[in-house]
């Protein structure tokens, strides 16, 4: 017989916990079912990992641009062993013990639809497993990186983020495919902690193509100055590595190939569906589970079926996927109880503002909302304003050359903003409240009387006011 839960959820990432302890708090019975370590890619080879590897490389910097302070190389293992702890050492026994304390029962496997509110689970060893949901299933897989199809690439073993996050000896020659975000912050890491050789690969004209044009020069710039080479313009034909494990040729379509200890790609995601099962409820199994706003699979009878995080395609952060689960688990607790599921609260409305987001470089590029671009594409009547972040008074006591700039996309007909860009050492310390002034819609005229400290960074706020004419 089949064990039977009101609800089971699939993922136990930091998505998939979020939505088994909402649900659980709701009174309801809940499975939460992981074939890897528990606590998801986030807590040991994302997110956690990859920060702290970023820290060290950021603190020093700061500490270089304050006279009277000195400091000298970073200890890179010292480093890596602080990783170490930060991922609880790739076990995850506390991961274990907090879902159990939701009251949640954790499943150890590997879990797929067999039909509809059934799942089924591989175990470790061997073995299988059927659960069946009274009320929900919830998907929260995730997604994995992407290697694109290059000749050469896949045989060659290139690292991807979960790799160079779990990295154990710096390599002096680092070659990086792609320049978003992973690209940017591990390249940086792995330069500040010894990889003096960093070739950054760029087949678009810049940087964080998603991102205001400003954010990817000053980016470009810092990485310049520090000895990143990044070459824009070039796509990779093919990629050699004639001994495993030893050096790496990246073939170009212009300009000489680069030769490297190590190749890290990093040129997207794509959703964890492989063996989920979608085709037995009817979804296509090879792209992102549709949700509407209560998160709940869309063509799907019967209504039992959510997908929360990246496996949903709205917005591949960790803090989006929490906040989707928060929704999901109180949507579902409701729905069980027969109560109201349409109070405001029951909704996603935050990723149709733009999810707020930093890029842990240094400088950070920390946005939330549309950028100018994005806002003029869908229509809206625009007009932007920036600001050089260095030159408010507290930019400058945080020690000399610092550079920065800020800018507001501002939507001319309502006086709201629609998008929020700082750029600069810890400017993530200013973006929740442009997250605050994007997502409330908070007008102008409101935000005038919104008054900055002083002398702090902060006070870019007044400044992009007085720009726009406030």
């Amino acid at each position: 017989m089949p064990d039977e839960f009101d609800v089971i959820v699939i993922g136990a990432g930091p998505a998939g916990e979020n939505a088994a302890g909402r649900a659980g708090r709701g009174g309801l019975s809940v499975a939460i079912v992981e074939g890897d370590l528990a606590g998801g890619e986030c807590a040991y080879w994302a997110c956690v990992p990859s920060k702290a590897l970023l820290r060290p490389v950021e603190l020093a910097a700061e500490v270089r641009r304050m006279p009277g302070l000195e400091v000298g190389p970073i200890d890179a293992g010292a480093v890596l062993a602080r990783r170490d702890e930060a991922v609880s050492h790739y076990d995850d026994a506390g991961q274990v013990h907090w879902i159990e304390g939701v009251p949640a029962t954790f499943v150890r496997g590997w879990g797929g639809l067999d039909g509809p509110q059934r799942v089924r689970v591989a175990e470790p060893g061997g073995g299988s497993r059927l659960l069946t949901a009274r009320h929900a299933v919830v998907l929260a897989t995730g997604s994995y990186a992407a290697v694109p199809p290059v000749p050469g690439l896949a045989e060659a073993e290139p690292w991807t983020s979960h790799e160079v996050t779990a990295v154990k000896a710096i390599p002096e020659r680092l070659a990086v495919i792609g320049g978003g975000v992973v690209a940017c912050e591990m390249a940086q890491a792995m330069h500040g902690l010894g990889a003096a050789r960093t070739t950054i690969l760029v087949r678009g004209d810049r940087l964080l193509p998603r991102m205001e044009p400003f954010a990817s020069d000053l980016v470009a710039e810092s990485f310049a100055a520090s000895g990143i080479e990044v070459r824009t313009g070039t796509g990779v034909v093919r990629v050699e590595r004639p001994v495993p494990g030893g050096p790496v040729t990246v073939h170009l379509t212009s300009g000489p190939p680069v030769e490297a200890d190590e190749l890290l790609v990093a040129t997207g995601r794509r959703p964890a569906t492989d063996g989920l099962g979608l085709a037995s409820v009817g979804l296509p199994a090879d792209r992102v589970v549709e949700v509407d706003d209560s998160m709940r699979a869309t063509g799907v009878d019967g209504g039992w079926l959510y997908a929360v995080g990246d496996i949903n395609g709205r917005a591949l952060l960790t803090h989006m996927g929490k906040y989707q689960a928060r929704v999901c688990g109180d949507v579902i607790a409701a729905r069980a109880r027969g109560e109201r599921d349409d109070l405001p609260s029951l909704r996603d409305t935050a990723d149709a503002y733009g999810a707020p987001q930093v890029v842990f470089t240094d400088p950070q590029v920390c946005a939330v909302g549309r950028t100018e671009a994005q806002a003029r594409a869908e229509g809206f009547p625009v007009r932007a304003v920036e600001y050089d972040l260095g030159a408010v008074t507290g930019a400058y006591l945080l020690g000399d050359g610092y550079r920065g700039r800020a800018g507001a996309v501002v939507d001319t007909e309502r006086r709201v903003l629609l998008g929020v860009t700082f750029v600069g050492p810890g400017a993530a310390d200013l973006l929740h409240a442009a997250t605050i002034a994007v997502t409330a819609e908070v007008p102008l005229d409101r935000l005038w009387h919104a008054v900055p400290t002083f002398p702090t960074v902060s006070e870019i706020w007044l400044r992009l006011l007085e720009t726009y004419g406030l």
